[in-house]
């Protein structure tokens, strides 16, 4: 999203895809030349909002430009859109200042003659495993038995990967013909949203810019008037998350290339599906709507968790889960930054006529009627809700050991399990994670923010010096290593006696690292604390699969010249042979195979380019990642919950 403006905090209103992609097409090849540096220099000019709700933005003495949203706040029109120069509208200001608005979410296609889609089940059935794109790499060789300290390569086929938050949300049952094959117009839209994929991934993020995420907004308006809602999602996802990991470069924050991964590979893996005329029905998806449970929904407090967003927001998210095991979230997030994110852990929490405060609801609970949901899971404050409150339970009991599927769209679960401190590493602590009441694996706890403002660090260097005790912790498992949990909130762990925390009575057996912070009376006097263990020169606890996501994680990143570059790496074969020790044969060959494919160039007998190979290039990458994303998962549920 656009950051707010220094001068007013203000930020532009949402544009349409189309409305930005039409814009770009008429500009002429030297105005897109310039297009992306106009667009950088927007990031500090300040917006102005006039009475009647327009928006002004000055981009030169004789520029002026002007937004006029819909009664949805979204710029729908290209009437809605001027600039006072003498080009417009096919003019570099007006373009360039929508290209720095955020992109509209997915809305509901109403084409004449072009009928809406079904929406998927509510609860729809285990996914599939994936359909292998084009001209695999090579064939899988039988593992190699691991080392121990590494589990095995999972037998069963990975699975395919996360879908993006908007795929199959709605609770409208298919209708019987949703099971029929995608229309020859579905897969013409499907073709053009994986080319427009493709020319993204090929570029890499750095070099993605205004033009190359024109490309891909329009083919998404075609996928949209197909009734293409899935895969229009989908490519809406990967501009913002391109735009963000630019920003990010830009202004030197942090960006964590995981969740353009995910966002490219939901992209490709959908529209390669639909253009072979998959008739899958989850492939075509729905528009992702607000839905009203059926019922009241009573609810418990888990924990707070600190929110640091990009474009300088900060804020809190309060964890609750009903007595099904389905999570839900509180959130208030806003400009402010990692200040801002300490303050809303004890700010007040409105909920219609309710008020409370963060810290309140998350020891205790909610009782909700007509409650309204969003698809990711957020409590909305819609004309008809109301709450109460209620008493929580023991965190032993609110939280459910493991993530329940949800169909519905609920916020992602979070893990929780039961592990013993070994050491402290820096600003991290090495754990055992304990199966049965008997140490497992070592693994790694991570700050889920470093910022001084928060207390997740100091707390994790409270727990690090005292080795031996035993903690309950729920986090979230680190995307980009599987072996790292980022933990949210401890407590104690039942029957551990002298062993575990001691909390006072108020928190509820539950201390949030954000917010609450550890001291001495949390950690009995007779607890062990032997002295830390020495660690051996250069330990590391990471994923085995470390060099797969290191490769994948460039290629979107840098594009395909720099995933290029361990194919000329002359320690290519030490990666692959470190991950054929470690059982991972089809890891190893993935790898090997998408830094080969990145580098081939074809050429004809004269040394001149031949063609074009970008979808065989798409389709290893996709393989690789598809692969990568089903084999963490499992090494992930076999590591944090036995």
């Amino acid at each position: 999203m656009t950051p707010p403006r220094p001068d007013t905090g203000a930020a532009l209103p949402p544009v349409a895809p189309e409305v930005f992609a039409a814009a770009v097409e008429s500009l002429t090849t030297r105005l897109r030349r310039r297009l992306d540096p106009a667009v950088e220099a927007l990031a500090a000019t300040p917006v102005e909002i006039a009475e009647d709700g327009t928006y002004g933005v000055r981009c030169g003495e004789d520029a002026w430009v002007t937004l006029t949203p819909g009664p949805s706040g979204t710029v729908t029109s290209p009437d809605q859109a001027h600039c006072t120069c003498l080009l417009s509208p096919r003019c570099l200001h007006r373009t360039a200042v929508l290209g720095a608005s955020p992109i509209a979410a997915a809305t509901p296609s109403r084409a004449e003659g072009t009928p809406p889609a079904p929406d998927p089940p509510s609860e729809p059935s285990a996914p599939t495993e994936p359909s292998v794109p084009p001209e695999p790499s090579v064939p899988p060789e039988p593992s190699v038995p691991p080392e121990p300290s590494v589990p095995p390569e999972p037998s069963v086929p990975p699975e395919p990967a996360a879908r993006t938050a908007s795929s199959a949300l709605t609770a409208e049952p298919v209708p019987p013909a949703a099971a029929a094959r995608p229309s020859d117009e579905q897969v013409r839209a499907a073709g053009g949203l994986w080319r427009a994929g493709s020319a993204v991934l090929a570029a890499g993020a750095a070099a993605a810019g205004a033009v190359p995420q024109a490309e891909l907004l329009r083919a998404a308006h075609t996928a949209r008037l197909a009734g293409l809602h899935r895969a229009e999602s989908a490519a809406l996802g990967v501009v913002r998350q391109v735009r963000a990991a630019r920003d990010a470069q830009g202004a030197h924050r942090a960006h964590r290339p995981g969740e353009l991964v995910a966002a490219l590979r939901e992209l490709l893996l959908v529209t390669h599906r639909l253009k072979a005329a998959d008739p899958d029905p989850e492939l075509i998806g729905g528009v992702p709507r607000p839905h009203r449970p059926d019922r009241p929904l009573r609810l418990y407090g888990v924990c707070r968790e600190p929110v640091v967003g990009p474009g300088g927001t900060g804020g809190v998210v309060t964890h609750v889960v009903d007595d099904t095991g389905r999570w839900y979230t509180l959130r208030d997030v806003g400009p402010g930054g990692p200040a801002r994110a300490r303050r809303a852990g004890t700010a007040h929490l409105s909920l219609r006529s309710f008020l409370s405060d963060h810290e309140r609801v998350s020891r205790g609970g909610l009782v909700v009627t007509g409650a309204v949901v969003a698809p990711d899971g957020r409590l909305l404050a819609e004309p008809g809700v109301r709450a109460t409150f209620a008493a929580g339970r023991p965190w032993a009991g609110a939280v459910p050991p493991a993530a329940v599927p949800d169909g519905a769209g609920h916020a992602p679960p979070l893990t929780r399990c039961e592990v013993e401190i070994v050491a402290a590493d820096g600003e991290e602590v090495l754990v055992r994670v304990l199966t049965g009441g008997a140490p497992g694996p070592t693994l790694r706890l991570a700050p889920a923010h470093r910022h001084p403002a928060l207390a997740h660090t100091a707390n994790l260097r409270r727990l690090g010096a005292c080795p031996g005790l035993r903690v309950r912790v729920l986090g979230r498992v680190d995307p980009g290593r599987v072996t790292t949990l980022r933990p949210l909130a401890v407590g104690p762990v039942p029957g551990a006696g002298a062993t575990t925390l001691r909390l006072p009575a108020p928190w509820r057996d539950r201390a949030d690292l954000g917010y609450d912070l550890l001291g001495d009376e949390h950690f009995p006097p007779e607890a062990p604390c032997p002295p830390p263990p020495t660690l051996a020169h250069g330990r590391t606890v990471d994923s085995p699969l470390r060099r797969v996501r290191d490769l994948v994680e460039l290629a979107v990143t840098g594009g395909r010249r720099a995933a290029a570059e361990p194919a000329r790496d002359s320690d290519r074969r030490g990666h692959v042979a470190a991950l054929r020790r470690g059982g991972f044969a089809t890891g190893a060959d993935l790898f090997a195979a998408l830094g080969a494919v990145a580098a081939r160039r074809p050429r004809d007998a004269f040394g001149r380019p031949a063609g074009d190979d970008r979808d065989h290039y798409a389709a290893q990458w996709l393989a690789t990642a598809v692969y990568l994303a089903g084999t963490e998962a499992a090494l992930g549920r076999g590591l944090w919950h036995g």
